[in-house]
């Protein structure tokens, strides 16, 4: 057990950035909770999460990861870095070593997600252009943020940022969840990510698990109170 108030670091997924926390943030600073929310790259799994452990390891005491997401996948491998002591998978991707983000989506029926994709390039330093997906901002709404006031929804659909395709077929490298505890929580009207495959990789995990009936995949952002709950519980049992 540690002494001091863990670090609680919100690794925000696909299509968003670190503002979709926000009311996460805001429940944590009021129960007295140190927080941070750093930009996710999305540029491939090896790499994000590399970058998410470069972060963790530069924080003085014990770490929580909260991913949500792709972001999940991410803390599944930079959670081995030594001071994080809990994961937190929020609508999230809950990879075992050696399994991409493809695999495990293939063995359940496709969200409405993968029909709603649109492709888009970047120049890469050497080589031919990458690609890169967004959501369709039409299919934006029913697919991300069912549960989300929509004049919300219309300024979240324009300012996506988008995941490099790459980063459907990397695989991890390692998944923390083997040695460290987790918490998990089911966002149960997801239309990003088939629900079945946030239950799958929680239960698979020994994860603690929530499920919110008609949650849509923007959980952290229609019901803040629920998710900063959640990990509440985890800071808690780890601090």
């Amino acid at each position: 057990m540690t002494t001091s108030i863990p670090t609680v670091v919100l690794i925000h997924g696909a299509f968003a950035d670190a503002t979709s926390w926000s009311g996460v943030i805001t429940e944590l600073q009021s129960e007295g909770i140190p927080v941070i929310a750093p930009p996710n790259p999305l540029r491939g799994l090896a790499a994000d999460a590399a970058y998410v452990a470069s972060v963790a390891a530069q924080i003085d005491g014990p770490v929580v990861l909260v991913g949500h997401s792709y972001g999940g996948a991410l803390i599944t491998v930079a959670g081995t870095t030594e001071n994080v002591v809990g994961l937190v998978y929020v609508a999230a991707y809950v990879l075992e070593e050696g399994e991409s983000l493809g695999e495990l989506q293939g063995r359940f029926p496709d969200s409405p997600l993968v029909s709603n994709l649109k492709q888009w390039t970047y120049p890469v330093a050497d080589g031919d252009p990458a690609a890169e997906v967004t959501i369709t901002a039409e299919a934006f709404p029913s697919v991300f943020a069912a549960d989300v006031p929509a004049d919300v929804t219309k300024v979240l659909a324009v300012a996506q940022r988008p995941l490099a395709a790459g980063a459907f077929t990397e695989t991890a490298s390692a998944a923390a969840w083997q040695t460290k505890p987790s918490w998990a929580l089911i966002a149960g009207a997801d239309q990003a990510i088939n629900p079945e495959v946030e239950r799958f990789g929680a239960e698979r995990a020994g994860a603690t698990v929530v499920e919110i009936e008609g949650a849509s995949h923007a959980v952290a952002v229609s019901q803040p109170k629920e998710v900063a709950a959640l990990i509440l519980d985890a800071v808690r049992a780890v601090g």
